[in-house]
């Protein structure tokens, strides 16, 4: 299927518990298959030092389209995460810049220490992109990789981007590779939602971006929150409450100057919301960032629970551990006294 295909969500039945696995996007919403594997795979016609690596889960992360057109630039290291990141290093000594794919818990967690040591320290040109990122996954703790930010945006030299949707992915793969250095990047795979196309969005590392403006409160979201975040302004609306969305893709570097800019106007709360453990990630970023420049609105933080979550069907974790669109609208009106 050409990258540039679009489709639309079917409508859903209601799903079981049991359902471990379904696709974020709402019913009706546009997706696109395969972001990643389509742009990376383009990509690398232009960039020969562009290599595809993996651990088992081509198929999983979309790889396998890069696979299929560059047969030769392909390596599928087995189920050994950590043998994959020093392969990568290794690659990368050799002047390629490997694209290496994984789950994100496998990454975090598994493969920490041959990251920060074999990657992260010597500064090597190594792309970490990895699917089922926070709660996006109902297998439970052994998939969930809801403290992949905070580990990641602790080791030194690494870049950490959270992309909201296909048309942020098409454009951050081409943004990672022109960046000289390591970079951990969320991965949603398969038929990935188009949300941003239609604010006239452009990717830029490093660099946050206002979608929506409002005076009553800013809501600050990375991933899949941002997407949600858009969905709750539009709602928020028909109770007359103005909400901006202030659209923070790379959680490290942090654009410090957009952040500081839109929290300091006066009058209205300032909500983070992330598909994160509130431990350790955007929120802690943000707030941190506000504390110590002197900058102090009426703060509210929505992310995941300290805590190992539950098995499940994605819709009823998501209303339980207060991410999806439902909650986070009612939280935000029952804060503004609505």
């Amino acid at each position: 299927m050409s990258s540039n295909a679009t489709t639309t969500a079917p409508a859903k039945p209601r799903l079981k518990t049991s359902a471990m696995i379904a696709s974020i996007a709402s019913e009706g919403q546009r997706t696109k298959p395969a972001p990643f594997g389509h742009t990376l795979a383009e990509l690398a016609r232009s960039r020969t030092d562009i290599v595809g690596m993996t651990a088992d889960l081509g198929k999983y992360t979309d790889l396998h389209i890069f696979a299929k057109e560059h047969p030769d630039r392909y390596y599928q290291m087995g189920m050994a995460e950590q043998l994959l990141m020093g392969a990568a290093a290794g690659l990368a000594h050799e002047g390629f810049m490997p694209f290496a794919t994984t789950y994100a818990v496998f990454a975090s967690r598994r493969a920490y220490d041959f990251i920060h040591q074999t990657i992260a320290e010597e500064d090597l040109n190594v792309k970490i992109v990895c699917a089922l990122p926070g709660l996006t996954s109902g297998y439970g703790p052994s998939h969930q990789a809801t403290e992949d930010l905070a580990l990641l945006r602790a080791m030194p030299n690494m870049t950490v981007i959270d992309p909201c949707d296909a048309h942020e992915i098409e454009q951050a793969v081409p943004a990672i590779a022109g960046h000289k250095g390591p970079v951990y990047m969320r991965l949603l795979r398969g038929n990935v939602p188009l949300v941003l196309d239609e604010y006239g969005y452009r990717f830029e590392l490093g660099k946050a971006k206002l979608l929506r403006d409002g005076a009553d409160v800013l809501i600050v979201s990375s991933g899949i929150m941002t997407m949600r975040a858009l969905e709750v302004a539009r709602s928020l609306e028909s109770d007359r409450v103005a909400a901006a969305v202030l659209h923070v893709p790379t959680i490290k570097p942090l654009d410090t100057e957009t952040i500081l800019r839109e929290a300091a106007r006066s009058g209205r709360m300032v909500v983070v919301a992330e598909n994160h453990s509130v431990v350790g990630g955007l929120g802690e970023a943000v707030a941190g960032l506000l504390l110590r420049s002197g900058v102090t609105p009426v703060f509210r933080h929505i992310g995941l629970p300290d805590e190992f979550l539950a098995a499940g069907a994605l819709p009823t974790l998501h209303d339980r551990y207060g991410i999806s669109t439902e909650v986070v609208t009612k939280r935000i009106k029952g804060w503004l006294g609505e």
